[in-house]
Parts: structure tokens; sequence; C-alpha cells
């Protein structure tokens, strides 16, 4: 990360949270982004056919309305996912609705799906260039058929993306993790299946189901099982938790989904109960509290074929991908891997 675009992370730290991120925005649309070197050969690796040249991702979140996907690639991201979008726009939950916990280097949020709806979206895949750009799709609050907007979204994105993540868990929606159940999830599955075996050929572009790290006994094996009866690639483990562990911030009380540095541990426990449950059979792609090659590499180790990340770049700005990949290369190399995929799932 470059000095400056140190420093203006930090000087963004001097606004609202919600503020700042739309500022950050707006200076990538203006070309102030930084801009990855080439990444190390050992870094390229595939999944669920998707070429990178380096396993790391930018989480949803980010970008919401799919405005600077192009800049994130440009900084170093082997992937940017965009979203979550819903059908149509919705202004989603009242703000304040995003806090910085900074001595916990953590975030919590209750944005609410906020964005502007699926044309928007849609218009500024249709131009994108080249590089994997997923779209994280879900549903409208006030929708009254739910699995409907799912299906809606795959449609009308379909050609228009690399790959797609269903977003049941984000505790943001009310009522929307119910989908994660088993007969909800196989509905919801089973429909957005058929939707993709009725579009048009363009090889097998790949949807993944994006899950909750608060899970009870035995929802992981039912989740995995319904997954593969569905055909979808994989499961990215997690979203944010409503579960809060020891934190130190003032905001800690604060509603909504916890993201950074406290969900590393839980998350990576997580995805290695998928990795034990789905024993090689779907992708897994890990996320939460990834914030160094360390955290990257550890999740590889416990079966993500690839990360992503978010709240970290609260903290260190979108240069921080740079660092991440040099550590994960070197941690690949100290153990002897000669790349990504010969080090997934196993175990220390």
């Amino acid at each position: 990360m470059t000095a400056l675009h140190g420093l203006a992370t930090r000087a963004l730290h001097a606004f609202d949270p919600e503020d700042a991120h739309g500022l950050a925005i707006r200076a990538l649309q203006a070309g102030l982004g930084p801009r990855g070197g080439r990444d190390a050969p050992i870094l390229a690796t595939e999944v669920a056919g998707l070429s990178l040249p380096n396993p790391i991702g930018l989480a949803p979140g980010f970008d919401k309305n799919a405005q600077v996907f192009a800049p994130m690639l440009k900084a170093g991201f082997g992937f940017v996912e965009c979203g979550t979008v819903t059908p149509k726009p919705q202004a989603g939950n009242p703000r304040p609705r995003l806090f910085r916990l900074t001595e916990d280097q953590a975030v919590i949020n209750r944005m609410g799906f906020n964005n502007e709806g699926l044309e928007a979206f849609a218009a500024r895949l249709a131009v994108r260039g080249p590089g994997v750009v997923g779209a994280n799709i879900g549903a409208n609050k006030d929708s009254d058929d739910r699995v409907g907007d799912y299906v809606e979204g795959l449609k009308r994105l379909w050609g228009l993306a690399s790959y797609f993540t269903i977003n049941i868990s984000s505790p943001n929606t009310p009522g929307l993790r119910a989908l994660q159940t088993k007969a909800a999830l196989q509905e919801l599955l089973g429909r957005l299946a058929e939707t993709r075996d009725a579009l048009p050929a363009q090889g097998r572009v790949a949807m993944f189901l994006k899950v909750a790290p608060d899970l009870e006994e035995g929802e992981v094996e039912a989740i995995v099982e319904t997954v593969m009866a569905n055909g979808l690639a994989g499961i990215i483990v997690s979203n944010t938790t409503i579960s809060r562990p020891a934190l130190k911030s003032g905001f800690r009380e604060e509603a909504g989904g916890l993201s950074g540095a406290p969900l590393k541990t839980l998350s990576t426990q997580k995805l290695g109960e998928f990795a034990q449950a789905a024993a090689g059979r779907l992708v897994l792609i890990g996320a939460g509290g990834v914030a160094s090659g360390a955290d990257a590499y550890a999740k590889i180790r416990a079966g993500a074929a690839a990360v992503q990340l978010y709240s970290a770049l609260v903290y260190e700005g979108p240069g921080l991908v740079t660092r991440i990949k040099r550590e994960l290369a070197e941690c690949l190399r100290r153990d002897g891997f000669a790349s990504v995929q010969e080090a997934v799932g196993v175990r220390s």
C-alpha cells in the first residue's frame, strides 16, 4: 500500500462510515485507486472453472451497484463480487447503519440490501472488460415472492456475470436466513437450477450459495447435500455473524452483522466443518476476517479454494491486497507448495 493511499484511507475515518464509503467509490471512479503489480505465478489458480490470477477476491458489499469492479481488479484483486443486488431498487434500513469498531478492527452493518436495482447493475456489467466479476443476488425486503426475486436476478444477469452467488445469509433482511432451512433451501435452489438449465448454454456458469456462520448442529450437512443435489458449484463461508464475541468498541451492542477480525475464528471453523461435510465434492470460498496473507493461507488450508475480504479495507485501504498476496506466496513457498491448489484442505 502506497503512503498516499494509506493517508487517504486514514483521512476518510474523519467522516461517517457510509459517507466515507461513498467518497471512496467516487475516488475509484475518478481513477485514483492503487495499481497492483504482476502476480507471482504461484498464486494463479482455477476455481469452479474460473481462471484467477490470484485467489484473493473482493467480497460483496463494497461495490453494491457494480460501479468500481474495474478499478478493484486493477488494484490487484483476483476477482470481484458485486452486489447484493435486488430486482427493484431499495433504500435499505435507516441511517446510521454502518459502524466502525476500530478497537476491534471490525465492522457492524445493518444496511438492508440498499442498491439501485437490477437494471442499473446489469447496464454496468454489460460493458465490463476482462476479469472475473461475480454477481451477488438477493430478494427485496417487501417481496411477496422471494424465490422469484432470485430467479429474476439470475435471468436478468445471465451472460453478464462470471458467476453468481445466492445470498440467503444476510441478517439485515427479516426472515431471509430462514431460507437456509432444508425445505426452503431445496425450493429455492431447485427453482434456480431449473431456471439455469432453461437459459441459453454458455458453458457451466458457476453458482455459489453464501451461508451464515451462525448455523445449528446438522445444518452444515443438510446444506451441503442440498447444494450438491441441485448442481451448484460450491459454498461461500461465511457472511457476517449475529453473535458478539468479546468486543471493546462502544458500538458493540449495535444491531446488525459483525465482520472483520472477530469473525475470523468462527468463520474459519465453520469453513472446516463444510470442508469435512463436502469431502471434496464442492468448491469452497472462505470469507470473514481476512486481513493478511496468513489469514488467507489459514482458510486455504482449512479447505477454501479462494478467499474474499472487505472489512479490512476499511482500515487499510484497497492497497492491502498487494501485501496479502505477497505474504500468501511466502506462506506457500515456505511450506513447499507449488500452487494454491496444492494447499487447499491440507491440514497442518
